[in-house]
């Protein structure tokens, strides 16, 4: 059968614009790291100006393999480059050899989805969080529940490299935003704590707000203080505690498991 994809851009010329394309871009754009991330982020809508690879040809290959959806999208944007001209551009090549550049969404949309009234799904609350692979992590959950978006409070950047690659590109497909505890959106707020009622005699409601504390010491006494209810997880004794991201995916699937609103 006849390949009908776009060949795309392939010349040494087309290499060279894009290379100064991203070096232009690199220091107000997102970095997709790998094909997931470039997968995930052209698959939920983002602005890619520019996308490399190190071998287009295979990267086409792996995308005919794992995301036919997104196979002509990327033959447009992928644009072969050495392997020694990304490795100056990135921190670190990742194993497929492809990287990209998106567009930051919009902080007004975002705001926007996590403030909707009647919200249907959650909005994850990380509060002060310290780990940024912890913190892609969960976006990455928060993502596959269909979670209206996820907030960080504190210092921690959610749209850092670091957590960009840890959320695979899935930053795209949900709201992200860092916000103080007196600017969350509304809704009621769960609050995850050793102390609270156990999480399996509750239903927690599609608008509500789940928040988490860091994973060095727990919730602050301001987002403590804003909670409506607090909740805990089933917990061996002596067990001292869950990583972050696995606390989220367990509230998230009991949140699944009572609600129509569930992918």
């Amino acid at each position: 059968m006849r390949d009908e994809r776009p060949e795309g851009p392939r010349s040494a010329g087309a290499a060279e614009d894009a290379v100064r394309a991203w070096r232009r871009l690199a220091d107000s754009a997102v970095l997709l790291d790998g094909f997931h991330a470039l997968k995930h982020a052209v698959r939920f809508g983002a602005d890619v100006p520019v996308a490399l690879a190190v071998d287009r040809a295979s990267a086409l290959a792996l995308a005919d393999e794992l995301a036919p959806d997104v196979v002509r999208d990327l033959a447009g944007l992928l644009v072969e480059v050495p392997g020694e001209v990304l490795r100056g551009l990135v921190p670190r090549l990742h194993p497929t050899g492809v990287a990209a550049l998106a567009g930051r969404p919009a902080r007004a949309d975002n705001l926007a989805a996590l403030g909707r009234q009647a919200r249907t799904t959650p909005v994850v609350v990380l509060d002060n969080p310290r780990n940024l692979g912890n913190a892609g992590a969960v976006i990455r959950l928060a993502a596959g529940y269909g979670a209206t978006g996820v907030v960080t409070t504190g210092d921690l950047d959610p749209w850092h490299p670091t957590v960009v690659r840890g959320g695979a590109g899935l930053h795209f497909a949900t709201a992200v935003e860092r916000l103080a505890v007196e600017e969350l959106p509304s809704g009621p707020l769960y609050a995850l704590d050793p102390e609270g009622a156990d999480i399996r005699g509750l239903k927690l409601p599609d608008d509500a707000l789940l928040a988490f504390g860091s994973e060095r010491s727990g919730l602050s006494a301001e987002l403590r203080a804003r909670a409506d209810q607090l909740v805990s997880l089933p917990m061996r004794p002596q067990v001292s505690s869950y990583n972050l991201a696995t606390s989220v995916g367990m509230t998230l699937f009991h949140w699944s498991a009572h609600s129509t609103n569930a992918p």
